[in-house]
């Protein structure tokens, strides 16, 4: 838990570091940020009576709230190497996709042409500008299952290549709609889980310190 809440933040605000990917340390920072907690259940034995206890509680609102933060850390788009993508970049690589689209359909035969502008169509009804939408992705994951239902198994192979564009296309278009809110959203986020971090290890500390002292020191 000591690593979890220090090699991570070390490693992200180090610009000039060049001691593994951002993005391999925040993995490292979730696996034992979930061992460690584990392990702290495990210590309690079910018991959490006095400062234990409130260790323990504490430890689980850490591990919920880093759950929360993990799902808005990934609605801000970044590469490979963790680091954000700005807005300007989001639209690129939405146009690249568009004139990829644009290109496979030329290509297709008439056939293919009404069920490709229905996939199109269902696409753009159901996209929107926040970071989450439940009803606009089920109704467009409905839409798009009923109209694969109808195809024969070759349509249905050929369109999967313009599925994954549309897939694609709509995931750029939801970060760049919402990057501005997800940081913000972030941001708040940091102001509540680094200060709920600092007192779990504060109280943990004094926990530890107590058992030393009384169940050794005293003896």
């Amino acid at each position: 838990m000591l690593m979890t809440e220090t090699l991570y933040t070390l490693r992200k605000r180090s610009h000039s570091a060049r001691w593994g990917k951002i993005s391999n340390w925040l993995q490292f920072h979730i696996v034992t940020g979930l061992v460690g907690p584990y392990m702290v259940l495990l210590h309690t034995s079910w018991k959490f009576n006095g400062l234990a206890g409130i260790v323990m509680l504490m430890t689980g609102v850490v591990v919920i709230s880093g759950f929360i933060g993990r799902y808005i850390y990934t609605a801000i788009p970044r590469s490979a190497d963790g680091l954000e993508i700005e807005a300007g970049e989001l639209q690129r690589q939405i146009e690249r996709i568009e004139v990829e689209i644009n290109s496979w359909l030329v290509k297709q035969p008439t056939s293919l042409q009404g069920w490709s502008n229905r996939m199109l169509s269902f696409s753009v009804q159901t996209a929107t500008g926040a970071i989450t939408d439940p009803i606009g992705n089920l109704s467009y994951r409905l839409n798009m299952w009923t109209v694969r239902r109808k195809m024969d198994a070759e349509t249905r192979a050929r369109v999967d290549y313009l599925s994954d564009l549309l897939k694609r296309r709509r995931s750029l278009g939801r970060q760049r709609a919402s990057l501005a809110q997800a940081r913000r959203l972030m941001a708040l986020w940091h102001t509540l889980h680094v200060p709920i971090g600092l007192a779990l290890f504060t109280a943990a500390f004094i926990h530890i310190g107590a058992a030393i002292y009384y169940a050794t020191l005293l003896r």
